[in-house]
């Protein structure tokens, strides 16, 4: 018998007793019955709870598999909820009960209804726009942060109750939907006088910074700016996340993220909350997106594009990897479903695998077919952003992304603005020699167009050149293009990035406690900034439900001794864009524009509401801006 005893516990002293699994946390913390696509991945948190035995107790729904990771704190959970109903589940990790919430949806799909071009977009930071009365001080559990005012790349503080508190001024400016820079948790501490204000970094892809609310926050200022007539698109970045999320850290395989090499070398005897530092095997993304669509690209710049990093403390998101790519489709759909967007405005979109971004595209497309998804492609040739909107002719893989960022429109104003409108490729022969590509996109009306944004200059640079932002926000309200504006713009808001990026993305004048005045208001802007206001005011409310303006057919014409021309027609209305691009007067012969005007001998300024005398050639001053509107 002793000797017995003995051999056991030699046994039992070389047997390692796995510790019982301990659940931390699932992503999608719920989910939604009748879905189109009724595969569901959990991804379960907890120390040792790879190799945890599931099961699923709830009519309709089944487990279809289970994915053991590389580290052993994650475990993968595919259900198939194809017969589910809502309520709740009963999942069951090694016995251990967890109640899981199957919700009902709010509407069907198709029911969503996206940005169209009869939409204005108006762009806005959070941090920088505006801060509600009960901001706290400081939320504890974070990361090392301040805010400061006096620093243009710390946080200064904005929230979404500011934006809340101020949804009547964009309902009275007249924009019609409101894109908001990311507003997931950047849990990243300062380093110095730099900060992670932007929220490009994300930490956690199903909550809300607290320093900007709560989910239920995003989700009431969404409701409430729903009731006002406006619609909420939401930033989302799927190339990278911020390093202080926790795949960081633990990562769940070795190809969650693209080029880790330097990633594991470099932690090895770090302290904790240290970060990596770069070495030799880290790699850095070139910035050029050529390599994408390029037919002649090498192997070697396609990887540099593709898989190295935007920034050190950005870990580049591996969208090969298929447990990637779905969690991403699934957090998509989630806030969708959850807080009720009206659209997705993607960052850094080429950067990310192209094959993985198309499947995200055409499932979303799938289970919201009028919901709409914007794609940032910073390359400034029609052909190349052409390329990626849905059902190209020119790229052999379908993006089934409906609308691009027209970056080329932007990049030739910006070099419009500064020059004389010569007789060949000056001035705003810039912006026709744009524009006569729009045979490239398979669908012109679904392109996105800009003067600038939080990446940019700002249109008026260091000065306030109202006459040439007068002809670049005419053009944007006018042409076949979903526009978009940027904040502070109607109150000639300025900066360039020479010093820094915080210099375009300073705080809104009366946005904050202590602003010595409030441009949300008449009295607390200049006269010379409410005229400006009044003007684009003016604008945008003819815009709305403008048929002319999204549903026309746009003609062009060569800009002709410095006059630039567009025309919409549409319904027997006519809508007609005259811009002098030149420094001195000039005038308009009213016989070159005869097949748009015909017969027609008055017009109505749309501006002022004055007629205009179209029977002889009109009067132009320098830099003038008209748009004039008839019927038939």
């Amino acid at each position: 018998m002793k000797k017995i005893i003995a051999l056991l516990s030699f046994l039992l002293g070389t047997v390692t007793i796995e510790a019982a699994p301990k659940i931390d946390r699932i992503e999608p913390a719920n989910w939604f019955a009748g879905m189109k696509n009724p595969s569901l991945q959990l991804m379960v948190y907890g120390k040792n709870i790879r190799n945890a035995h599931v099961t699923v107790d709830y009519p309709g729904a089944r487990i279809d598999s289970l994915v053991r990771l590389d580290s052993p704190n994650y475990l993968l959970v595919y259900l198939n909820l194809e017969g589910a109903r809502p309520g709740e589940m009963t999942l069951k990790f090694d016995g251990k009960k967890v109640k899981y919430p199957l919700k009902e949806r709010e509407m069907a799909g198709d029911k969503r209804m996206g940005f169209t071009n009869a939409d204005v977009l108006y762009m806005l930071m959070p941090d920088r726009f505006a801060q509600g009365k009960n901001h706290p001080a400081q939320v504890k559990g974070l990361n090392a942060y301040k805010e400061d005012r006096t620093q243009p790349s710390l946080r200064h503080g904005g929230d979404l109750e500011g934006i809340r508190e101020r949804l009547d001024y964009l309902k009275e400016l007249g924009v019609t939907a409101l894109w908001f820079t990311p507003v997931l948790e950047n849990n990243s501490p300062d380093e110095g006088n730099t900060s992670t204000y932007h929220g490009y970094a994300t930490t956690d892809y199903y909550k809300v910074d607290p320093r900007f609310g709560s989910n239920e926050a995003y989700r009431q200022l969404i409701d409430e700016a729903h009731r006002k007539g406006l619609k909420v698109v939401m930033d989302m970045i799927f190339n990278h996340c911020g390093f202080e999320h926790p795949w960081v850290k633990d990562m769940p395989t070795r190809d969650w993220f693209n080029t880790p090499e330097w990633l594991h070398e470099a932690q090895t005897g770090q302290k904790e909350g240290q970060r990596a530092k770069v070495n030799d095997r880290y790699l850095q993304t070139s910035y050029k997106l050529t390599p994408v669509l390029d037919p002649y690209a090498s192997k070697a710049d396609m990887r540099e594009t593709v898989d190295g990093w935007f920034v050190p403390t950005m870990p580049d998101l591996n969208q090969r990897n298929p447990h990637v790519i779905t969690y991403l489709i699934q957090n998509s759909e989630w806030w969708i479903e959850t807080v009720g967007i009206d659209g997705i405005r993607m960052d850094t979109y080429p950067y990310a695998d192209r094959e993985g971004m198309a499947q995200w595209m055409e499932r979303l497309d799938e289970e919201y077919p009028n919901f709409n998804t914007v794609g940032e492609t910073w390359v400034t040739e029609p052909a190349y952003t052409a390329a990626w909107q849905k059902d190209s002719k020119l790229s052999t893989i379908n993006s089934y992304l409906k609308t691009v960022m027209d970056f080329s429109f932007f990049d030739k104003l910006s070099q419009a603005k500064t020059e004389e409108t010569d007789g060949w490729w000056q001035g705003l022969n810039r912006i026709y020699n744009s524009l006569c590509y729009d045979y490239l996109y398979e669908n012109p009306s679904s392109v996105m167009a800009f003067i600038e944004n939080h990446d940019t200059d700002r249109f008026l640079g260091e000065g306030r050149d109202t006459l040439a932002l007068k002809q670049a926000l005419a053009l944007l309200l006018t042409i076949n293009r979903i526009p978009q504006l940027y904040y502070g713009t109607e109150v000639l808001m300025n900066g360039t990035k020479a010093v820094t990026d915080g210099n375009v993305r300073k705080d809104f004048p009366g946005g904050f406690p202590g602003d010595k005045r409030n441009a949300f208001t008449p009295e607390g802007r200049t006269a010379e900034e409410n005229a400006m206001f009044n003007w684009l005011s003016r604008l945008l409310h003819w815009r709305q439900s403008n048929e002319v303006v999204s549903r026309g057919t746009q003609t062009q014409f060569i800009p002709h001794n410095g006059v630039y021309v567009i025309a919409r027609r549409h319904g027997g209305k006519t809508v007609m864009t005259v811009l002098n691009g030149l420094r001195r007067n000039a005038q308009l012969d009213v016989q070159r524009y005869a097949e748009i005007i015909g017969k027609h001998v008055q017009a109505t300024d749309v501006m002022t509401g004055q007629p205009v005398d179209l029977s002889a050639n009109v009067p132009l001053s320098p830099r003038q801006t008209l748009i004039w509107e008839w019927s038939e």
